[in-house]
This record gives C-alpha cells, sequence and structure tokens, in this order.
C-alpha cells in the first residue's frame, strides 16, 4: 500500500491510470479525513471517503458552504468568484430559487414526456453504430445520445450538436491536454482566470447563449432557453447577464458530460461482468433498477468540493475556517460499510442509495429524473438487440480528477439473431 503521508488525490496521473480505488480504500479505512497537499498557489484540502461523513458535509450548507467554489480544487480570489458565480456556487434563498427556475422542467413527470423521442432516438443511434459493427462507443453512442435530448430541449439545431459536444469537452477536460485550449495549471490560463474551468470555450458558450437569448427574449418560447430570458426566479431578483451565462453554461455541461460517461461505464462494467449482461436480457424488467447500480460504479463525477465557513470537526478531525472539503462520490459509492461487497456488479442490489447525484442536501442533481430515463431507455433497446460485444482496443481515460470521464471506447459487437 502507498504511505499516507505521500498520497494527495491531486495527482492527476492516479485518474488518468484508472488507480485512486485502492488509495479510496486506504483512506476510507485508515484517513477518512486526509489533508491532502497541492501545489501552490493552492494550499491544500480535506478529503472525504466515507459514505456517511460526505452526506453530512452535504446536508450543511451553513457549515460547508458552496459560495467560494465547487467544481475544482481552485481557490478563487473575490473577482473570480463575483465572476463564476452560478447556481452551483450558491446557497441559500437565491439558490433555491435559481433552482425552482428549472426545476419543473426536470420532474419525473416532466421527463417522461421525453420518452417516445427518447425511444426514436436511441434506435437511430444504434442502428447507426451497429452497421458499421466495429466503432468507438464513446463517439457513436454514448457522446451522441444526451447531447441531442439537450438540443431538443434547448431548441437548437441538430447541426450545432457538434459544438455543444466541443465546448463541454474543451471545458471539462481543462486538465486533460488532448482536450484542453489551455490547460487550467499553466500560466497561460491567467487569461482566462475569470472564465468557467479557465477555458476560452466558456467565452463561445457564453456567445452562443447570448445569440439565443438575444432572439427569444420577450417571445412566447417554452424551450429552456426562454425560459431563462423571459422568467423572473421567485425571490424577485432578475437574472443578471452573468447569472445566464452561467446557467446556460451549467445546462450544457451538466446535459451531456455525466450521462455519457455513465452510459461508457456502464457497458465497460457489463462486458466484464457477462452474467449481469445475460440476466439483464433475459429479465430486462430488472432494467430500471439496475440503472442505479450503473450510477454507482459510473460514479461520473469523482468529487464536489465545499469550503468551511468556521471551525468545526469532522469524524474527530479538526477543520479550520477557509479550509476546502472534498466530498469523493466515487469513493462513497463504494464504501463497504453501506453498499456489499461495492466492487461487485449486482444489478439487483437493493438498496442501492448512492450519491452519484449527490446524496441529501440542496444541491442535489436537477437533471437525474432526465439522467435515469436516458440511461434505461438506452440499455433497454441496446441489450434487447446484442448478443455480445468486445473491447477491441485500449480504453482511453480522462486525465481529470473531477469527472471520471472516458474518451474512446472502441468495440465490436456481434447482434442477436
Amino acid at each position: 500500500m502507498t504511505s499516507l503521508a505521500n498520497v494527495t488525490l491531486a495527482d492527476l496521473d492516479l485518474f488518468e491510470h484508472d488507480q485512486p480505488w485502492a488509495v479510496f480504500d486506504e483512506l476510507r479505512a485508515k484517513a477518512p479525513v486526509h489533508w491532502d497537499e497541492e501545489e501552490a498557489p493552492n494550499h491544500g484540502f480535506w478529503s472525504l471517503t466515507r459514505y456517511h461523513d460526505i452526506v453530512g458535509v452535504l446536508r450543511d450548507t451553513e457549515t460547508f458552504s458552496s459560495e467560494r467554489g465547487t467544481v475544482n480544487l481552485e481557490e478563487l480570489d473575490a473577482d473570480q468568484i463575483e465572476a463564476r458565480k452560478s447556481m452551483l456556487e450558491t446557497d441559500g434563498v437565491r439558490h433555491r430559487a435559481l433552482r425552482k427556475l428549472m426545476q419543473g422542467e426536470f420532474t419525473p413527470r416532466a421527463v417522461a414526456g421525453y420518452e417516445t423521442f427518447l425511444r426514436g432516438l436511441t434506435a437511430t443511434t444504434l442502428d447507426t453504430a451497429f452497421a458499421k459493427g466495429e466503432f468507438d462507443f464513446v463517439a457513436d453512442v454514448a457522446a451522441d445520445f444526451p447531447i441531442r435530448v439537450l438540443a431538443r430541449m434547448l431548441d437548437v439545431p441538430d447541426t450545432d450538436i457538434h459544438k455543444l459536444i466541443d465546448w463541454g469537452n474543451r471545458m471539462v477536460g481543462n486538465t486533460d491536454p488532448e482536450h484542453a485550449d489551455v490547460l487550467s495549471t499553466s500560466a497561460e490560463s491567467e487569461k482566462y482566470r475569470l472564465l468557467p474551468f479557465r477555458s476560452p470555450a466558456a467565452q463561445e458558450v457564453f456567445d452562443y447563449g447570448n445569440e439565443l437569448a438575444r432572439q427569444r427574449r420577450g417571445k412566447s418560447g417554452t424551450d429552456l432557453v426562454s425560459r431563462l430570458v423571459n422568467e423572473t426566479p421567485s425571490d424577485g431578483i432578475p437574472l443578471s447577464q452573468r447569472d445566464f451565462n452561467s446557467y446556460f453554461l451549467l445546462l450544457v455541461v451538466a446535459g451531456n458530460e455525466t450521462t455519457r460517461h455513465t452510459i461508457t461505464h456502464s457497458m465497460n462494467y457489463l462486458m466484464q461482468n457477462p452474467d449481469q449482461m445475460a440476466l439483464l436480457q433475459e429479465r430486462p424488467e430488472l432494467i430500471p433498477w439496475a440503472v442505479e447500480e450503473f450510477l454507482r460504479l459510473a460514479s461520473p463525477v469523482y468529487h464536489f468540493r465545499r469550503t468551511a465557513t468556521r471551525d468545526t470537526e469532522i469524524n474527530g478531525q479538526a477543520i479550520k475556517e477557509g479550509d476546502k472539503v472534498v466530498t469523493w462520490f466515487a469513493a462513497g459509492n463504494r464504501d463497504p460499510e453501506v453498499f456489499d461487497d461495492p466492487y461487485r456488479m449486482d444489478v439487483t442490489r437493493n438498496p442501492n442509495e448512492h450519491m452519484s447525484f449527490g446524496r441529501g442536501g440542496p444541491h442535489m442533481c436537477l437533471g437525474n429524473a432526465l439522467a435515469r430515463l436516458e440511461i434505461r431507455i438506452m440499455y433497454e433497446d441496446l441489450l434487447g438487440r446484442v448478443d455480445s460485444m468486445e473491447q477491441i482496443g485500449e480504453l482511453s481515460r480522462l486525465r481529470s480528477n473531477f469527472v471520471n470521464g472516458i474518451k474512446r471506447f472502441p468495440v465490436r459487437v456481434e447482434l442477436a439473431k
């Protein structure tokens, strides 16, 4: 085992090579509240790897605030906090008002209205991929599918889909040399310090969203952009330009990245566990519940971060005001105190209170019902058609400790007779 004194989950090599799991296990057992060193100008952070410790932090927004940044480990100054503030970086009344603005569009009842569209889209996506026999599961299935759903909700043309995918890759991949225009840790990124992810792609997303807003302001559209520009949040404070920009960018990123990676990881796990794949093919009525196991194992977002607002303690460890506290969802999803034999894929696992969407607290993923529906429909169709699928090349992982992403996954499919 690695010496805990030398462990830091800021080390991206751990994640690019899919090796954080043994480290998570050791931290959870021996140092569940662990201090991780970082390179300057950052000052280090506390890592939480036990399920119940993570839940406690997510639910206590007064002690563990989202206001100073949530989606990465960068320490922000006052100008950056103000410029980048989104619904994710907001607590209290304003957060509830911003969330409520879109909440009705993402309820289970509302997203059920997309089922017919999703089934047709799934069939077309799989028809095109399967006709090749050999294909990249990410590019031809997982990336294409959820972004088309988002395009429909935003009411943007299919011809723009490639731009939405590219923007998401460039922003979320800001620590991966293959995807980043400018690596977030480079000196050059200082030019983009006020933009989300320190990425010039964020400005392209803002510009695109603002043009849509200009076209739809004052009109009667029901798409998500029209809702944002024509409605006032329940606290009576209209969306500022920054609020609109950050909300639109959040939809572009969150509406695509996490679902695509869950779909990809799930196929990989099913290929590694042919008994579970066979069970779902024999009993497709189990697929809706299997989706929860897909989400638990995939853990598409490794972590979210909070900042302590006062001196406190977690699990007996003193935490100082201003300290960064990182909740490792991926580690919590494999906590043996909560999940029996946590590395085993069990599509009948019940209960399965995973934390891939958060677990309790006001910041639980707004789009969780849509993601569940998308994943379920994809696998109901896919597993009904496939006899077998095998990997035929290297699986390439995103160099990131934020998003648990797969960039390429070459496969060969044999269809059922």
